[in-house]
This record gives structure tokens, C-alpha cells and sequence, in this order.
């Protein structure tokens, strides 16, 4: 899936989105793991403005 991934985001459409990577907290065990989304260059702070 990497492949596709970067692929698809060196092609002339894919320079308008962005890989981000958010570390979310667990709240049953504490624990913490990351969420990886590809969102529009415009919306990445609205992504990390979501405390969701």
C-alpha cells in the first residue's frame, strides 16, 4: 500500500494533499498510537485543531 501511496502524491493532482501522522491517547488504557491520514493541504490545520 506505501507504493500506492507515494505514487498517487507525486502525480501532478496528488501535490494539493498530505500525509499527516497525529499520536492519539487511548483513553481505556492509556496507550498511545498514531493516525495516519491523507487530507488537502488546506484542511491540515483544521486536522490538528481536532482534538478527535
Amino acid at each position: 500500500m506505501a507504493k500506492k501511496v507515494v505514487a498517487t502524491l507525486k502525480t501532478t493532482t496528488g501535490k494539493d494533499f498530505a500525509k499527516v501522522v497525529k499520536v492519539v491517547r487511548s483513553p481505556k488504557t492509556g496507550a498511545y498510537a498514531f493516525k495516519e491520514e491523507i487530507i488537502a493541504n488546506d484542511k491540515v490545520k483544521e486536522y490538528f485543531a481536532n482534538k478527535a
